[in-house]
């Protein structure tokens, strides 16, 4: 008798089944359950709601080998090096403060200052390009493709909280 694995199965992994290191030219790779991955891509399963929790990992061809539930249970050195992929692959600078919102030839257009500098975020519409997944956090996204988000915007200065309040 054959026992085949379903492919859909979700495997959870322990930290003592992954370790996670940077290769030649700061390529991300591993070693799982023994075996050693040249290079690994890592995905966020909920990429809104959760930074570092349900994290999947896989072959640069696609196939997921496994879900880590939760960076922070990692031993150090494979914490690090996760998080770091994970900056790497999610780029999206944190606003700081919001200098203007506004509605111009049927665009808003938002000037901004982030952790990174100052940005500006041209949308269409308000609706299709903001997306609220809670606890203050606003995600912003332009017509060209740029995002940034707001980690919660009631912790902004009184400045930036008046800018919003017009168009959340």
């Amino acid at each position: 008798m054959t026992i085949t694995t379903d492919p859909y199965d979700i495997r959870l992994f322990s930290p003592d089944d992954v370790y996670f290191s940077r290769g030649q030219g700061g390529v991300f790779q591993g070693i799982i359950d023994g075996k050693t991955y040249k290079e690994l891509e890592v995905y966020r399963a909920f990429p809104f709601l959760y930074a570092t929790q349900y994290i999947s990992i896989r072959t640069t061809k696609g196939d997921e080998l496994g879900i880590i539930a939760d960076v922070k249970e990692l031993y150090e050195e494979s914490a690090v090096e996760l998080e770091k992929e994970l900056q790497l692959r999610y780029f999206m600078p944190r606003v700081t403060r919001v200098d203007s919102v506004k509605f111009k030839s049927d665009l808003w257009i938002w000037e901004l200052q982030t952790h990174l500098g100052a940005t500006r975020i041209v949308m269409r519409n308000l609706h299709e390009f903001m997306q609220y997944p809670g606890g203050g956090r606003v995600l912003l996204s332009d017509i060209s493709g740029k995002r940034c988000e707001i980690t919660d915007w009631q912790q902004l200065d009184a400045h930036s909280r008046k800018q919003l309040e017009e168009v959340l």
